[in-house]
């Protein structure tokens, strides 16, 4: 499988001070990376720096396979005011090749078949005309997913999906993210379920305390110091 992101010997900063050094993973083609940590561990100042919106104190990051920054699709937390957006399904699904319209004023009409394609893809096309505010936590994050595919074919990058989601929502939108991933789409997730990583990821990159703790496959995080204790303390420690 051919390298998408490397991240070599990065240290990352947040208002000046170091939150994250010494960063050394890849991910590749495919992969499905999940990133562990504390709050305060740097995954918010990492996903920035993924995203080519934040630079690095030292070390680097490299977009390899003709991937850019652009062209990761990302699905972030979301706020209340996101939540109460006042816009249409169809407008914010298609909002996603926004980036691609360049001077146009208009989205073209292989955009807009791309904006259906997700739609159905992801089972609510029968939402299209429905008002974004209206729906469910559940229904909103697969809008959200539906427009970030609109951007990418390549890779998604989602920042703790599943939050405020009941159970059942929950599993629905990783069966669906876990499909996507099948389909040849990288996922990387900034998460706190450690238990969800046990049964999805690929890999897992675990930050601790201004520290990288373990990057590696799953099997060998199970293995590791690092895991173990993460998974006894049900992704609550702070070591």
């Amino acid at each position: 499988m051919s390298e998408q992101i490397i991240c070599s010997n990065v240290t990352l900063v947040y208002e000046g001070n170091p939150v994250a050094e010494g960063l050394d993973f890849k991910v590749s083609s495919g992969d499905y990376l999940y990133i562990l940590g504390e709050n305060g561990s740097g995954k918010s100042t990492l996903i920035k720096a993924l995203l080519g919106l934040k630079g690095v104190m030292s070390g680097d990051i490299k977009w390899s396979e003709g991937l850019k920054p652009s062209e990761i699709g990302y699905l972030p937390q979301q706020t209340f005011v996101q939540r109460d957006f006042p816009a249409t399904v169809w407008e914010i699904v298609l909002s996603g090749s926004l980036a691609k319209c360049g001077l146009r004023p208009f989205y073209s009409k292989e955009q807009k078949s791309l904006a259906e394609k997700n739609l159905e893809r992801l089972g609510i096309t029968e939402l299209r005309k429905r008002c974004y505010r209206e729906l469910s936590g559940g229904q909103q994050q697969r809008v959200l997913l539906a427009r970030a595919l609109c951007a990418t074919s390549k890779l998604l990058l989602l920042d703790e999906p599943v939050t405020g989601l009941d159970p059942k929502a929950q599993t629905d939108l990783y069966d669906l993210i876990g499909m996507l991933n099948s389909e040849g789409i990288t996922v990387i997730m900034v998460s706190h379920d450690v238990h969800a990583a046990v049964k999805y990821a690929s890999h897992v990159l675990h930050i601790g305390s201004h520290s990288q703790l373990f990057f590696g496959s799953k099997d060998d995080y199970l293995n590791s110091k690092a895991g173990r204790l993460f998974l006894s303390e049900g992704g609550k420690t702070d070591e």
